[in-house]
């Protein structure tokens, strides 16, 4: 099985969306049966300094451009689907800040918290506006969606709607 995850988000060491994707990673490269893409978009190349070692069998593909140009082309405008960045997969996995079109098998996505509906006002306008149209495609789009707590999952049936079965907890790692 060929799975592709944004890991953009790794950049951030020491945040919690950092340390589960870092987790998840290592974890799927112990499954013989699994490959990995791991996609990132950063003006800088920091693939020599991704907090996790990377397997033999796993490809990095680097989008050389500012993580809001991703921002403007999926979550707003919905255009171009992953696969012409990073080939073909059976999954793919978006993480924390973009929900890209998939053209071909499966949809998933991580929700980490829904701080910005329960308390926007804590946080950044920005970070709110881009946080809500990537979770509108991610509740139209995917197949999954990866709760990090039993307490996200409850959230996103009764702040989002989303129907139970498509909906799964998986605990972050230490």
């Amino acid at each position: 099985m060929k799975i592709g995850i944004d890991i953009s988000q790794a950049a951030y060491e020491g945040t919690g969306v950092a340390n589960f994707l870092i987790n998840l990673i290592e974890e799927l490269t112990k499954k013989p049966d699994i490959d990995l893409v791991l996609f990132y978009s950063s003006l800088g190349n920091y693939s020599k300094t991704l907090p996790f070692s990377v397997k033999a069998k796993v490809r990095l593909k680097r989008f050389p451009f500012p993580p809001w140009i991703l921002d403007i082309l999926w979550n707003r405008w919905h255009i171009i689907p992953i696969e012409r960045f990073i080939g073909s997969v059976d999954v793919f996995i978006s993480s924390d800040w973009t929900q890209p079109p998939v053209s071909s098998g499966k949809s998933a996505t991580i929700l980490y918290d829904l701080i910005i509906y329960k308390f926007p006002r804590e946080t950044d306008a920005g970070i709110v506006a881009v946080q809500k149209r990537k979770i509108s495609w991610s509740k139209q789009e995917c197949d999954l969606l990866i709760c990090i707590s039993e307490a996200t999952r409850k959230d996103a049936i009764e702040i989002l709607g989303i129907p139970e079965q498509k909906l799964k907890v998986v605990h972050p790692g230490m």
